[in-house]
């Protein structure tokens, strides 16, 4: 083969392995190009993203310029969602889920959420979440996770893959080798998992086990550093932990995808580019280049990269094309299953099921009970931590809303911490006063990870004892004195229950 020919056969591999994102609600000149040139994947996100109808348009758009592309999407339900950033989920989280402990229902909301992904031209969904949240602490998984049992986030794990998958959209489990004993948002930086290998086979790894024996047809590789298996590199780098412990002793053969490869996790040692090649030449089969770096430099830069590994000697051809054999066998896949039928009658929370779930994760404390239902309109303090950077800033979350729909004349205020810190809002003020004579209800998320809120939740509580305390993360115990709702997860869908309960639960 001429060099010429070998350099671009070269770029259309590299080109193969990238999954990268792109800025806007259609499709730039640029991704249409790589399109043609090679690229076999891009993946979405909420700025990407106004309407299924819009979204099902965007991705004809891409489509038109190869048939089999791969669209991928970062979409939990829940807290994470980008389907319906603008919106808030109709559906509940995995926490919720897990609570429930119903994996009929489980699977009914993932085909629910299929139905519309399908709808919308999405093939392969970056979800679920098969962590186990064995750390209270953890700053990024938390109600993500179905839970800290690991038999419980296998039953999920495997039920919400299979709801998935029975839609025609391929599931993707992750943050392989688990992400729910980490104390470090890899976002940021490098979080280890110092658990020995013992540990790690019965508390981390049952749930993906459980996904591969479900055909889990894709695997995240997690940020994390699992010295059991590798001192120096984090899985997303680390042929043990990709090749040895996922595809020999796991038996995974399908596609494995990195978690987003511009985090700092990975780039703050390696760069984008360095940890871009490390990861392929580790085992990753498709590399996500999603939030932060969505623009034709950095694929430019990648497919430079790959290239000059290759050729320099770094990275192998073989493995190379092994991954970009994989992305096409996944791609023929995909694109089988879209043609084998339409996308259901629903284009998603059609028969409601995601409100049915949520509703039927909220607990409720005797003292709660004996206090409802509000009669009167009430006052709503809801205090918002700063969230990761897995969940969107603009999506809707809280109680106030829904409250108001039912309730008209309710008031609401939300409050964060750096306020309350620099003296900028008294709770006396914006809580109390509003409130004298009528009902207070506070919520919140995450109390127990969040001093400053444990703290207003207890000054609150002191004040008003008839107080309600609505909290839509874990289930701490800092306040055991209170009325008390847990809604497991701040989806729109938790919100509207919580309201509901609010209003139509009484003692009876």
């Amino acid at each position: 083969m001429s060099s010429s020919k070998h350099s671009s056969a070269l770029r259309r591999l590299a080109l193969s392995v990238l999954q990268p994102g792109f800025v806007g609600t259609e499709a730039p000149d640029w991704i249409l190009r790589d399109i043609g040139d090679g690229l076999a994947s891009v993946v979405l996100f909420s700025r990407n993203i106004v309407s299924t109808e819009q979204v099902a348009r965007l991705t004809g758009q891409l489509r038109a310029e190869n048939p089999d592309l791969i669209v991928a999407i970062d979409e939990e339900a829940g807290d994470v969602t980008r389907i319906e950033s603008a919106t808030g989920s109709s559906r509940p989280g995995n926490f919720a889920l897990g609570t429930v402990d119903d994996a009929e229902l489980t699977e009914a909301v993932a085909a629910d959420l299929g139905r519309q992904l399908r709808a919308a031209g999405v093939s392969l969904d970056y979800a679920p979440s098969a962590d186990v949240n064995s750390n209270p602490d953890n700053p990024i998984i938390g109600v993500r996770s179905f839970g800290s049992d690991p038999d419980v986030v296998s039953r999920h794990t495997s039920a919400w893959i299979r709801g998935l998958q029975s839609s025609g959209v391929a599931a993707c489990a992750k943050h392989f080798p688990g992400h729910g004993d980490v104390a470090v948002d890899s976002h940021h930086d490098l979080p280890s998992y110092p658990a020995g290998r013992e540990e790690i086979a019965t508390q981390a790894l049952p749930p993906f086990r459980a996904a591969v024996a479900t055909d889990v047809r894709a695997v995240m590789s997690g940020h994390l550093l699992v010295p059991a298996y590798d001192p120096d590199l984090p899985a997303t780098l680390s042929r043990r932990i990709l090749h040895g412990l996922l595809r020999e002793e796991l038996g995974f053969d399908g596609l494995v995808v990195s978690d987003a490869i511009e985090m700092g996790a990975v780039t703050r040692r390696y760069g984008i580019d360095g940890a871009t090649v490390k990861a392929v030449a580790a085992g990753v089969d498709a590399v996500c280049v999603g939030g932060e770096s969505a623009e034709e430099a950095t694929v430019a830069l990648l497919v430079k990269a790959l290239t000059t590994a290759v050729t320099g000697g770094e990275l192998p051809e073989e493995r190379l094309a092994e991954a970009a054999d994989r992305v096409r066998e996944f791609a023929r896949w995909s694109a089988g299953l879209r043609a084998a039928g339409d996308a259901g009658t629903t284009a998603g929370a059609g028969d409601g099921i995601g409100h049915i779930a949520a509703r039927r994760a909220v607990r409720l404390t005797g003292a709660a009970r004996a206090a409802l239902p509000l009669t009167a309109a009430p006052h709503v303090v809801e205090l918002a931590p700063v969230t990761n950077m897995a969940i969107g800033k603009e999506t809707p979350w809280g109680v106030a809303g829904p409250l108001r729909e039912r309730l008209p004349g309710t008031t609401s205020v939300r409050v964060r911490g750096q306020e309350l810190e620099e003296g900028t809002v008294a709770l006396e003020r914006c809580a109390l006063e509003p409130a004298a004579g009528r009902p207070l209800v506070i919520v919140a998320r995450d109390v127990a990870r969040h001093p400053w809120m444990s703290r207003a939740v207890t000054g609150l509580t002191a004040a008003r004892p008839d107080a309600i305390v609505v909290e839509m993360g874990l289930p701490g115990t800092a306040t055991t004195a209170a009325a008390q709702i847990f809604t497991h997860g701040a989806s729109a869908a938790s919100g509207v229950a919580a309201a509901e309960v609010l209003t139509t639960t009484s003692a009876g």
